[in-house]
């Protein structure tokens, strides 16, 4: 068939324009999908006519608009459970039949989403390179000298290759990044527990995560609002909070990312500029860089394969290596030998050692947005993998391993090509539950650098009309809640950060507030007569800001404060019937010029 735009509003437009069908346009895919198998090797099981038939005759009783994701063509990787349908791991000797499908599949297929076949991995989800599969190495969806990536190698090229809107895949320690990267694609690693596990065969259990390959970042904020729900048969699910929602997803402004100091490219000439280029970018839309030491997150990325969580691996594919040697691929066996040596003394030291870690990166990313990496250090070829398969694995692992260890949130992104036409990326880390921000901000860095998407489709012109929000909210603060006064405790306890220090849209009155033991400033919006008075602008997480609102005495609330730039922000204001003989200090410009022609004195707001 001809290259057909499967991104979700693409899709929604054919089908409300009768331009195609679910049958007609999922049968095209399957042919499709079948032709380019025996080159790729992408899908482990593609589904056959009768076994699609069950989805479609559903679609056929429901109207377009009734179902989100009415015909949406998707792909699973195959250590996810599709009812009915074997689930391999990419191991014959371990596949059973699932009888019910994953929590995640069975929420997709209700939201109206089509599963089309079962992909390639490898084996265990074992790898980041997508040739440890007896089903067949996967190679890249543009340059046939390289790996696709793993170990969700058949999911990245389902959607890569046009034969999917998207595609699942599972991230442990990058498997659901370096595919991404090296595909042209979105990859979305979420929250541990934000998206449901039940009906997976794990990896590591306790650090597993199911991953969206979309086109788009707005792709994958659409599937995460629609899926990130907790699910009481998962016992690693967690609630998402509503900072972390779908009205999270929106316009980039002002932000601060880190970038690493210690840059690792294993040689490569051309990634260095590639980062570069991303770096700038970033900075040209909002964005001020904060270098900061990467070295603690190295250390921690060594720990997943070099520390006792291997064993973690082995608890699932250990059996069978025990009893069918030869059922597992040598290179398998070779990295999970280790692990029965490993003892619980290991196991409680490495956890210890994590910690620590965690600690130092935790304080580094409290005063940052996000983080800025590159997706791997460079691409290693299929040849390097044949002569070194658990080296040049390990290379591509550099920066993606730390991150569920570390209970961060992740996406990557492409970011442009190198000089032979693979696809190049880079990912933006933060912490856990800033899902949707992160998203923004690689839709943000995506557009900028106007990298053509998979299938020569147009980006996405329309975005949200609103601000992009994370875990920490803004506060504006006009008296003695600014920095160094008698109530900005109340703000310092709480974590919360100053981010500037600016001025008012110039249509405010300022008042010194008559009564109490204290005095105390009210500031009111006068669109008439205003001027601009001098106000600091905090970030508060978001978990604190029940109990701050809650000791904010009368007359003072909390509402939407226009500032010099226009930007409106949450902020202290003043109701009317507190200006009862106030006096009006608008023509010294701020709280503080007051106090200084005062003694010193204390107060609120």
């Amino acid at each position: 068939m001809d290259s057909f735009d499967l991104r979700l509003p693409a899709l929604r437009a054919a089908y409300r324009e009768g331009r195609t069908t679910p049958r007609k346009l999922i049968g095209a895919l399957r042919e499709r999908a079948a032709a380019l198998n025996p080159d790729y090797h992408l899908f482990i099981h593609l589904l056959s006519d009768a076994e699609i038939e069950p989805y479609l005759a559903a679609l056929d009783a429901s109207a377009i608009d009734a179902l989100p994701l009415y015909g949406v063509p998707f792909a699973l990787k195959d250590n996810i459970d599709l009812a009915g349908v074997p689930t391999t791991a990419a191991c014959p000797a371990f596949a059973y039949t699932p009888g019910e499908s994953a929590t995640l599949v069975a929420q997709l297929i209700a939201l109206g989403a089509v599963p089309i076949g079962k992909t390639n991995l490898d084996q265990f989800a074992t790898g980041l390179n997508g040739t440890r599969s007896p089903y067949g190495k996967c190679r890249n969806s543009v340059h046939p000298a390289y790996p696709s990536g793993g170990s969700s190698a058949g999911s990245s090229l389902a959607v890569a290759l046009g034969v999917a809107s998207f595609a699942l895949g599972t991230d442990t320690a990058g498997s659901g990044r370096v595919p991404a990267a090296l595909n042209n694609l979105v990859g979305t690693k979420g929250t541990k527990g934000l998206l449901s596990t039940a009906g997976v065969v794990p990896a590591c259990r306790t650090l597993d995560c199911v991953t969206y390959f979309t086109a788009t970042a707005s792709e994958a904020s659409e599937l995460l609002a629609l899926t990130a729900h907790y699910d009481p048969t998962d016992a690693y699910s967690r609630v998402n909070p509503q900072w972390n929602d779908a009205a999270a997803f929106g316009e980039i402004r002002r932000f601060r990312f880190g970038a690493p100091r210690q840059l690792e490219f294993a040689g490569c000439d051309e990634s260095p500029a590639l980062f570069a280029q991303a770096r700038a970018a970033l900075e040209a839309i909002g964005g001020e860089a904060v270098e900061i030491d990467f070295t603690p997150f190295v250390e921690a990325a060594r720990l997943l394969y070099e520390g006792p969580w291997v064993a973690e691996r082995y608890s699932v594919a250990g059996a069978l290596m025990e009893s069918q040697p030869d059922a597992v691929l040598p290179v398998i066996r070779d990295v999970l030998a280790k692990a029965p040596g490993a003892t619980a003394v290991d196991a409680f030291r490495a956890q210890y050692r994590l910690q620590a870690l965690k600690q130092r990166c935790d304080a580094t990313l409290a005063e940052l947005d996000c983080v800025l990496t590159p997706s791997i250090p460079r691409a290693v070829t299929l040849a390097e993998l044949e002569r070194d398969p658990i080296g040049a694995n390990s290379l591509l692992g550099h920066y993606t391993n730390f991150m569920n260890l570390l209970d961060y949130a992740a996406v990557a992104t492409p970011a442009g090509f190198m000089c032979n036409g693979l696809p190049w990326g880079v990912t933006l880390f933060g912490r856990a539950f800033t899902d949707q921000y992160l998203l923004s901000v690689a839709d943000a860095l995506h557009r900028k650098l106007a990298v053509p998407l998979i299938g020569g489709a147009p980006q996405d012109t329309d975005m949200p009309a609103r601000a992009a929000h994370h875990d920490r909210m803004k506060l504006v603060v006009c008296g003695a809640h600014l920095e160094g006064l008698a109530l900005n405790g109340q703000l310092t306890a709480r974590g919360a950060q100053l981010v500037e220090a600016t001025a008012s849209a110039p249509r405010y009155r300022l008042y010194a507030l008559a009564g109490g033991s204290t005095q105390r400033p009210g500031m009111t919006r006068n669109t008439a007569n205003g001027a601009s008075i001098a106000v600091e602008v905090w970030e508060l997480p978001s978990a604190e800001f029940g109990s701050f609102l809650a000791g904010i005495p009368a007359p003072l609330a909390l509402g939407k404060v226009e500032l010099a730039d226009g930007r409106w922000e949450t902020g202290f204001v003043c109701e009317a019937c507190g200006l009862d003989a106030a006096t009006d200090i608008t023509q010294y410009g701020g709280w503080r010029a007051w106090l200084r022609r005062l003694r010193p004195v204390t107060g609120c707001g």
